[in-house]
């Protein structure tokens, strides 16, 4: 504007020495007037550049605070996202670690029960047969014949047997036949000489027992423990090895009392198997159960027909 102003005060100059000059005409006054009148458009025209300038700079300067407060919004949405993820993973991770926890105090406290139940039951095991082995005995003999074999070097050395500590059970491994049957096959070795074999004592399938060496001699039955154990074969009904009815009352009685006369207890009553590995007898090698349940049938009857232990043992 002031421009403008500066540039009439010019033109009005000019018009002033040129009436001056005696110069004035039509036409040059017409000049002055057109160069005037594009000079104030021109201006109007720059004025009207520069505030459309500087509304396209107001425009572009609010587009450019409207984008960077799109991206300042983008920006903190993707950081709530992430501690939001950040915090899922750290819920997911504490309940995990809780869950193992967990599992691990159960497993912890079962296995420490069960240890405990195992415990208390060997305890309790113990203590019985302890209590029965230990305060009573079997004084009564089963019944059973003595037929001592001929002295000989193949069933009968006549070796002493220094002390008693175990009692092994046997099969015979023959099925069918007879107590009787048995102490003559060893009997027969003294003439034969095939082999060293023989027993204590024979209990029968019909539960008969049968003595065939002194509890004072060794018998040839049971590999390295002939020195320190009585033997005793069982005789077997069929190929599966199981004791009769019969057969299984008679040894729980010899046993016992056998036990009881020598002061031993259930943990030295083995099998030939627990000496060599022999399967020996069959059915209560093979039913490891059934061995079990005959020591404890042991302490029962012990306990049912037995006596204190007052006095010594005839």
């Amino acid at each position: 504007m002031l421009a403008s102003l500066y540039l009439i005060s010019f033109l009005v100059f000019e018009a002033s020495i040129v009436l001056t000059l005696g110069k004035v005409n039509k036409k040059s006054v017409n000049n002055l007037l057109s160069i005037h009148k594009n000079t104030i458009f021109n201006q109007k025209d720059l004025t009207d550049i520069r505030r459309k300038e500087k509304l396209q700079k107001t425009e572009y300067k609010s587009m450019h605070r409207e984008d960077e407060r799109i991206l300042e919004e983008q920006r903190r949405k993707r950081i709530r996202e992430r501690q939001r993820r950040r915090k899922r993973r750290r819920r997911q991770q504490i309940m995990m670690r809780i869950g193992v926890f967990v599992c691990f105090f159960l497993l912890l406290g079962g296995v420490t029960a069960f240890t405990k139940k195992t415990v208390a039951k060997m305890k309790q095991d113990v203590t019985a047969e302890i209590t029965v082995d230990e305060q009573k005995y079997v004084a009564e003999s089963p019944e059973f014949s003595v037929e001592l074999l001929t002295p000989n070097e193949y069933s009968r050395p006549q070796t002493a047997l220094s002390q008693v500590n175990g009692i092994v059970v046997h099969y015979t491994a023959n099925p069918g036949t007879t107590a009787e049957q048995n102490r003559s096959y060893f009997e027969s070795l003294a003439e034969t000489g095939e082999t060293y074999a023989s027993s204590h004592f024979v209990v029968g399938i019909d539960g008969e027992i049968v003595q065939c060496i002194p509890c004072n001699e060794i018998a040839y039955a049971s590999n390295d423990r002939n020195e320190d154990t009585i033997s005793i074969e069982c005789c077997i009904a069929d190929e599966t090895g199981k004791f009769s009815n019969a057969t299984y009352q008679s040894l729980m009685h010899l046993v016992t009392w056998l036990m009881g006369r020598y002061g031993l207890t259930t943990k030295e009553v083995i099998r030939h198997y627990d000496v060599t590995g022999k399967n020996c007898p069959k059915y209560y090698v093979e039913h490891p159960d059934a061995w079990d349940q005959f020591h404890q049938d042991l302490l029962t009857y012990i306990d049912t027909y037995g006596i204190e232990k007052k006095k010594e043992i005839n």
